[in-house]
């Protein structure tokens, strides 16, 4: 079972992990993360860097991608380098997605959507998925949003956000912590993002601390975005499920089942 943890060096990094590491503008990717990368070597996994730096390079690397010249998706692309590694004998895919503030020129939507699909990759097929956010200029909203589905951190600064959303199974991800006021614009970009590729999105919630008003004005919002959309909570706790129906919204007319 994947669980949530902050790792004090990306030595620590195992199968199926999906770290975000936040680089100070003025840091070297490579440098940084120069352990991560080595380490592949070390134990037979075959390294991807994705980067808008063509030019970086490694005696440890396998390949470098330039993200804005692959000719379909990020996820296709390791997908594809996924199953070329297992053909070629190595033990794991070990990706390095180095993301700088100028890919967010792309929009939010299209960044949150695809560190969504990392994550989902990485607890599914075992990849080790390292993504080095750099540069300033970043929007702060668009950053939350993103550390928010990197279950893994490294380092304690930036703190960990209030609550995380990650993958757990073929057909559910876990929510964990406290969604408030604060949080809840960010839960509700996650949810319309999961709910733009999937009529259902089934939430383990069983760590769900903490759901305020927002947060559930939040899920009710997502739910609604689209026509034919649900969401299932799952694992509720006795305060969260109370709160929804003195909220007035356990109405059939709002696709939301809450559920212990």
């Amino acid at each position: 079972m994947r669980a949530t943890r902050t790792l004090a060096t990306l030595d620590e990094v195992g199968g199926g992990d999906h770290v975000c590491q936040v680089l100070d503008p003025a840091d070297d990717v490579m440098d940084r993360s120069r352990a991560f990368v080595a380490d592949g070597a070390l134990f037979g996994d075959k390294v991807v860097i994705v980067s808008p730096l063509a030019q970086t390079t490694s005696d440890f690397v396998s390949l470098v991608l330039d993200p804005g010249r692959l000719q379909d998706s990020l996820l296709a692309a390791v997908r594809r380098e996924a199953a070329s590694a297992k053909r070629e004998g190595y033990r794991a895919l070990r990706v390095l997605h180095h993301v700088t503030s100028d890919r967010s020129a792309a929009g939010p939507e299209r960044l949150l959507r695809s560190e969504l699909d990392l994550e989902e990759f990485a607890a599914d097929s075992g990849a080790l998925v390292v993504c080095a956010y750099q540069g300033g200029g970043w929007d702060a909203s668009a950053l939350e949003e993103v550390r928010c589905v990197h279950p893994h951190h490294l380092g304690s600064r930036p703190a960990s956000p209030s609550f995380q959303v990650y993958r757990t199974g073929k057909d559910g991800w876990t929510v964990n912590g406290v969604i408030d006021a604060d949080g809840a614009p960010a839960f509700g970009a996650i949810l319309r993002t999961l709910l733009r590729q999937t009529a259902t999105v089934r939430l383990l919630c069983h760590a769900l601390d903490f759901l305020d008003a927002a947060g559930m004005s939040a899920v009710a919002d997502a739910a609604g975005f689209l026509p034919g959309r649900k969401v299932v909570l799952e694992g509720t706790n006795e305060t969260v499920r109370l709160a929804w129906e003195l909220s007035g919204l356990a109405d059939p007319s709002v696709p939301v089942v809450m559920a212990p």
